[in-house]
């Protein structure tokens, strides 16, 4: 008889304010892809050029695609509802990507701050995967995961800041935050 948990997916939140929540989500990322499972990474705030995508692009069964327009810096107006539609077109791609059955990984890169943000609704995104009747592994990442994402989740990381170079006026390095 089958262990009626293998049929649903397992679900990990790497969250806080720390850095290294997608690293952490990329590495499982990579780990698959080398295993030969096929990944698909969506990403819902940014919207530049990263490592990642680059390095993604030579591994065979991984893809990545951002749908993002930046940093959320207010929550009304036109950028606002520009965001908006950036993630709920994210949000539609990711849904496609865990119902399809083609996938083994899918990564929601920053999904938790798209949902703080109200450009998601929580309850929603906790319905569609709770609904999954497939065996894989689904990674949130994002700062402010949600209680209702944390309880559905069988990991929860919480990356915390003890330092970070940025607050002294570091600032971002290619190959390092992006």
């Amino acid at each position: 008889m089958l262990d009626e948990k293998k049929k649903k997916p397992r679900i990990i939140v790497v969250t806080g304010d720390g850095k290294g929540k997608t690293t952490s989500a990329m590495g499982l990322a990579l780990r698959a892809g080398g295993h030969g499972m096929k990944v698909r990474v969506l990403q819902f705030i940014k919207n530049s050029p990263t490592g990642e995508m680059r390095a993604f692009s030579h591994i065979p069964g991984v893809e990545i695609e951002q749908f993002g327009n930046g940093f959320v810096r207010s929550k009304t107006g036109d950028e606002f509802d520009s965001h908006k539609l950036a993630a709920q077109t994210c949000w539609k791609n990711a849904v496609a990507a865990l119902t399809c059955g083609d996938y083994k990984v899918v990564v929601l890169d920053e999904i938790c701050c798209a949902v703080k943000a109200g450009l998601l609704c929580e309850s929603e995104v906790v319905q569609i995967l709770t609904e999954i009747e497939k065996e894989m592994c689904v990674v949130l990442t994002g700062r402010g995961a949600g209680e209702k994402l944390m309880a559905i989740a069988d990991t929860v990381s919480e990356i915390k800041c003890i330092k970070h170079g940025m607050n002294s006026g570091v600032r971002a390095q290619r190959g390092v935050e992006f």
